[in-house]
């Protein structure tokens, strides 16, 4: 009681930062929890995250941290809990999700749920998506509780299902039955990390905003006929040549307050010869040249200018001396944040300029929209000095190209920054990437991210009275 009377005492003339906590031991205690939950088959589909957030519950309330299972499928269990603040500042929500992608188990050197330690690595599915942040935000709750630590915002933590392949379960449901208890002015989630180059931390990227998944269908039909007699109007003809023109179209280039600061960073980080092409994407006259160097040698790049379009599924014919009457190709179209898609759709009509060739946009598994989240506050200014303190390196916002549950959060106005842990930039193209044959985490990595995690979530919610 009275370690905690002075730590309230030292808070009045400070920020309230608790004592450092012994990292060497929380180490060690972080690292037996990542283990735990690396060894926890949580593929999806089926998910089975129950068995997670049930390991999770389990550790929480031992240390006197009340936690709640809510589920639409049982086996499919979400877990919330909630550490109280004095209530002066809206919430602050820490969330990772449970459940991993598929595995080839014959393509990896360590069996995928062994959380192998090897050569400094810790090896398995889920060691860098999402796992590191389910189990930093798990310690980081733990510490705030041991430490006391007063606060202005309550922290809730999240552990969500079916992120990797069906929201439905997962942050779908909690946002529509359990709003109330989320609901947050901001949120630290996945999407961004630190990056190491050479051994060395280069620098850290914070995910404020993503594109959204959209998607259309190309259907054209026609007359069947033999296959020996071809036909001009065959479907396949009128389709190939529409992929072509939408895969080769290069739409009208945009930035956001994201985007233009993250080009203008990234700028400032690189080589001359790099640094003046990614300013030269501001100067009309060279724009278009850039665009298409980046369109052929760097695609991740080239993404972030625009709306993109990814021509992925075709479908036609069923017999090789048949015609068929009708061919159709599948389009992943990821929208840039703010398009008008009614419009872009249009446009991309007058692009295929073939009346024989519909555009039928889709419209199941749709995440909402939302306005980027801010890089001018408070809370983006706290992410980015944690990564200064942590790891010794500057912060770049970015737009991310695939999609991340925090959409839904964005949609409901919550300020939502991805995070995450550090990773070499080497390993991706050795096979170690997230969602690849193989996957793995330094772990270096798995200590600092907690020591971010805690750092961060200190900077945002901590009470400085």
């Amino acid at each position: 009681m009275r370690k905690r009377v002075l730590l309230t005492a030292l808070c009045t003339v400070l920020p309230c930062l608790a004592q450092t906590p012994d990292w060497s031991k929380v180490n060690a205690e972080a690292m037996k929890h990542f283990q735990a939950l690396v060894r926890i088959d949580s593929t999806d589909p089926p998910g089975n995250e129950t068995k997670v957030v049930e390991y999770v519950k389990q550790v929480l309330e031992a240390e006197g941290i009340p936690a709640v299972l809510v589920s639409q499928d049982p086996a499919r269990a979400n877990l919330i809990a909630r550490l109280k603040g004095n209530g002066s500042k809206r919430p602050l929500l820490i969330m990772g999700h449970s459940d991993t992608v598929k595995v080839d188990p014959a393509k990896w050197t360590f069996p995928p749920f062994s959380a192998t330690r090897d050569g400094g690595y810790v090896y398995g599915r889920g060691t860098l998506d999402d796992k590191p942040d389910l189990m930093a935000a798990m310690m980081t709750m733990i510490l705030l509780k041991r430490s006391h630590v007063p606060l202005d915002r309550d922290v809730i933590f999240v552990s969500e299902s079916g992120e990797e392949a069906s929201t439905g379960p997962g942050i779908e449901y909690l946002v529509k039955e359990h709003w109330s208890e989320i609901d947050a002015e901001i949120c630290l989630a996945e999407g961004g990390g630190v990056r190491r180059q050479d051994g060395k931390p280069f620098y850290a990227t914070v995910q404020t905003t993503e594109k959204q998944p959209k998607g259309a269908r190309l259907v054209v039909k026609g007359p069947a006929g033999h296959g020996s007699r071809p036909l001009r109007t065959n479907a396949i003809l009128h389709l190939t040549r529409a992929i072509e023109k939408v895969a080769m179209w290069d739409p009208p280039m945009r930035f956001n307050d994201t985007t233009r600061n993250y080009f203008e960073k990234l700028a400032n980080l690189s080589s001359p010869d790099i640094a003046a092409r990614y300013k030269g994407l501001f100067d009309p006259q060279k724009a278009q040249s850039i665009r298409d160097y980046l369109a052929e040698n760097e695609p991740g790049t080239y993404t972030l200018l625009h709306t993109s379009i990814s021509p992925n599924i075709i479908r036609a014919g069923y017999q090789i001396n048949v015609i068929p009457s009708e061919a159709e190709a599948t389009l992943d179209i990821r929208a840039f944040p703010g398009e008008d898609i009614t419009a872009f759709y249009e446009q991309m009509k007058k692009v295929i300029n073939d009346p024989a060739v519909e555009i039928i946009p889709e419209t199941a598994n749709q995440r909402p929209g939302g306005p980027p989240s801010r890089i001018d506050n408070d809370a983006y200014h706290a992410i980015e000095n944690t990564f200064k303190k942590v790891y010794g390196v500057p912060t770049l916002p970015t737009m991310s190209s695939g999609a991340t549950d925090m959409a839904f959060l964005r949609a409901k106005g919550v300020q939502c920054y991805g995070i995450g842990a550090m990773s070499d930039a080497e390993d991706a193209s050795k096979g170690f990437g997230a969602h690849s044959d193989q996957e793995r985490i330094l772990e270096e990595a798995v200590y600092k991210h907690v020591e971010f995690f805690w750092e961060a979530v200190i900077a945002i919610a901590g009470s400085a009275r």
